[in-house]
């Protein structure tokens, strides 16, 4: 395997129940992303793409195949996967998931208050993080409710950066966004993916997130099919 693949699916299968029968959510699926690169899954509602994130994330746990990340396969029954979780993954969602009672601040410091670290240093860093995602000053202060869509979804970006893992998990990222604000959006993960080595996994159903995509792949009723770009 190529040291630039960090995370390789291999025959990665989901199956929910619903009332009229089972239902293939992730159908045999495999596929591959790299460090410093952003990969990108396109597709319908109800495809299974955000299905397909959770697996990786280990939100969600497959009836068979098998998940390597950085060369340790996450489904296998001695993986810590709240560790894993913590210091491999940071998840950037659609409608952003921030906790509502917490400032803009307090809510990056929460994953790292999680992990341990000391609280000068979590107040430090998420105010570093902050900055560069152009959050300052008042907002630093500001609850979910107070702030634009926009800057919520850069609030969660730099909770997702709070551990400095090595992989961005993002779904819809730009779902809940003006035309605009997503753009800016988009260029903040792939810069991460560029300038930080950092792995994005985004899925979507907008299909003009590919101009910026250094892989592609096509999802429909649980199949995946890969985008020559």
């Amino acid at each position: 395997m190529s040291e630039q693949v960090i995370i390789n699916a291999t025959d990665v299968n989901k199956t929910f129940q619903v009332k009229a029968g089972e239902v293939n959510a992730i159908n045999s699926v495999s596929f591959t992303a790299n460090r410093g690169e952003v990969t990108t899954i396109v597709g319908p509602s109800g495809s299974g793409k955000t299905t397909l994130l959770y697996v990786v994330g280990s939100l969600e746990k497959p009836e068979s195949g098998s998940i390597e990340v950085a060369g340790r396969d996450i489904l296998d029954s001695g993986t810590n996967l709240v560790r894993y979780r913590r210091e491999n993954i940071g998840f950037v969602f659609q409608f952003f998931n921030l906790v509502p009672t917490l400032t803009a601040l307090e809510n990056v410091m929460l994953p790292m208050d999680l992990a341990g670290i000391r609280p000068d240093e979590q107040r430090r860093r998420a105010t570093e993080l902050l900055d560069r995602m152009g959050v300052k000053d008042r907002l630093l202060k500001a609850k979910p409710t107070k702030m634009s869509g926009g800057e919520n979804q850069r609030v969660a970006i730099a909770r997702a950066l709070a551990n400095d893992p090595d992989i961005i998990l993002a779904d819809e990222p730009t779902g809940n966004l003006d035309t605009a604000t997503g753009s800016t959006v988009i260029d903040i993960l792939s810069s991460l993916a560029r300038e930080n080595d950092k792995c994005v996994l985004m899925v979507t159903h907008d299909e003009s997130i590919l101009a910026v995509s250094d892989r592609a792949f096509h999802m429909v009723d649980g199949q995946l099919s890969e985008i020559i770009l």
